[in-house]
């Protein structure tokens, strides 16, 4: 999520690159990419294969095996693009790492409702992690067992939270935000109540009331209202 203002389209545009640019995954495990157009093919079979064992069994339980078979290769195939089971996870985040970790601002382009820009930014982010629900349970799954996820998982979490407190001290600057308020401890506080609430929703299935979760509309709704209220916007009545 991001807060901007009209004229910061080029501050939005540099945070943009900046984490986009990060590693959701430690860059060591991702090898060169296939030189020929089978390779192509058979690694992206590989990589999608793994995906669904990934969603299906989780990672722990996931089998080399059960990947080449969903990928109809040879298990043999599976070591010439991989080495094991981290390598081929590495390369599933990063197929996936923009539409999982970034949807991206251009929604409300130019807008001066900061309460827009602000549903907006809720909405792609909420839709984003909705549809990679069970990857984000998956990379919730790797950090707590693998040291090196867990570090640039965190390092990529953080980037989006200094991001997101340089939004809100431009709004305290414009005046629409609680000046009294620190930028980063609200960042923090406020993007962490929407990510585990995405997590808690869209991957555990928590909250739900006779086998129905939330309107996607009112999540969207109510996550929006909690920030605009958190900082005081003003009314908009």
């Amino acid at each position: 999520m991001m807060l901007a203002r009209k004229d910061g389209e080029r501050t939005v545009l540099d945070d943009e690159s900046r984490i986009a640019a990060l590693p959701v995954a430690p860059p060591a495990l991702l090898r060169d990419r296939p030189t020929t157009e089978r390779g192509t093919r058979t690694r992206a079979a590989l990589i999608a294969a793994a995906r669904t064992v990934f969603e299906r069994s989780g990672y722990l339980d996931a089998r080399l095996i059960d990947i080449a078979k969903e990928a109809g290769c040879a298990t043999g195939s599976f070591y010439t693009y991989f080495a094991n089971k981290e390598e081929v996870f590495a390369a599933v985040l990063e197929v996936a790492r923009d539409d999982m970790m970034h949807p991206g601002m251009g929604r409300v382009a130019g807008a001066d409702d900061p309460y827009a820009v602000l549903e907006a930014s809720n909405r792609a982010y909420l839709a984003a992690y909705q549809r990679n629900a069970k990857l984000m349970g998956l990379m919730e799954q790797v950090a707590h067992i693998d040291p090196e996820f867990r570090k640039f998982r965190s390092e990529r979490a953080n980037a989006f939270m200094r991001r997101n407190a340089r939004g809100i001290a431009d709004l305290q600057s414009r005046g629409i935000a609680d000046t009294t308020l620190d930028p980063m401890t609200a960042s923090i506080a406020l993007s962490g109540m929407v990510s585990r609430l995405a997590y808690s929703l869209f991957t555990l299935h928590e909250g739900e009331v006779d086998g129905r979760s939330p309107e996607f509309d009112q999540i969207v709704a109510t996550v929006t209202d909690l920030w605009a209220n958190a900082l005081k916007f003003p009314d908009r009545s």
